[in-house]
């Protein structure tokens, strides 16, 4: 059995988080949330919307709460947004309170998904790929600083990479 029961799904959009968290969750026989959904569900809004009202500082106003909020639950796996990291007492929640998992895409990988979404805020511009070239380079460091576990997503489905958690959850519990 794992010692720290929470589980905390960090990376960039498009890497999986919220895909790999379910099938996760299932294996671990955990709770499920999505920081995002949450957001949505607790606002009655959708992202792009907060976005629009009250911009970036406000959307990660209420994310910070949002993962201060599920990461004092138990038992749970938790796929954050791709920016929590930004914040350091996110940063600090993630770290204290679960065993956080980075999940990485390569930038190629990251265009591919998010091409055809339209729902992402931050890629409401006329050049997505440098725009995610940029956040991948704030954001990859905060990604590794936080992260117990690392887990490379190119290529691979969700339920390999679902199971290759598991695997590595066990290893570092010992």
């Amino acid at each position: 059995m794992l010692d720290r029961k929470n589980v905390f799904l960090v990376g960039p959009m498009g890497a999986g988080k919220t895909t790999v968290g379910r099938l996760l969750g299932e294996l671990l026989r955990q709770d499920f949330f999505d920081s995002d959904a949450e957001i949505e569900k607790a606002t009655g809004a959708d992202i792009p919307w907060i976005f629009d009202v009250e911009g970036e500082v406000g959307f990660r106003k209420r994310e910070r709460k949002m993962i201060d909020f599920l990461t004092s639950k138990e038992n749970i796996v938790l796929a954050t947004g791709g920016g929590s990291v930004t914040a350091e007492e996110s940063r600090r929640m993630l770290r204290e309170r679960g065993d956080v998992v980075y999940l990485r895409a390569s930038i190629d990988q990251q265009i591919r998904r998010m091409s055809g979404d339209n729902s992402r805020p931050l890629l409401q511009v006329e050049d997505r790929e440098t725009k995610i070239r940029q956040l991948f380079a704030i954001r990859d460091p905060l990604y590794k600083e936080v992260s117990d576990i690392s887990i490379e997503t190119n290529g691979r489905n969700a339920r390999f990479i679902a199971k290759e958690i598991h695997r590595q959850l066990k290893k570092i519990s010992r």
